[in-house]
């Protein structure tokens, strides 16, 4: 098959999935309630879509540095990475 190269698991189907259901909620969201830029924490305007971009690049960046100095279970990255999307969409 062509997709032999990779190893799909439930666990990296289900990412894709989250990803690609995401992106269809945000689309619809912004079709039908569409919201003005709000001006947070970060310091410029953000819309839904940017914060789920940088809640998407914070989450990457937490696991990385927690694999990275030797974490054994993945809870408490997934933990901290689940209140910073929370704090990404409440704050900024």
């Amino acid at each position: 098959m062509a997709l032999d190269w990779m190893a799909w698991t439930w666990e990296t189907a289900g990412f894709f999935a989250f990803l690609g259901l995401a992106l269809v909620v945000l689309t619809l969201l912004a079709a039908y309630r569409p919201e003005n830029p709000r001006r947070g924490i970060l310091g410029f305007p953000t819309t839904r879509g940017d914060r789920f971009f940088v809640s998407l690049l914070g989450t990457a960046y937490i696991f990385i540095i927690f694999m990275r100095t030797g974490g054994e279970t993945l809870w408490y990255p997934f933990a901290a990475a689940i209140l910073f999307a929370v704090a990404m969409f409440r704050l900024a």
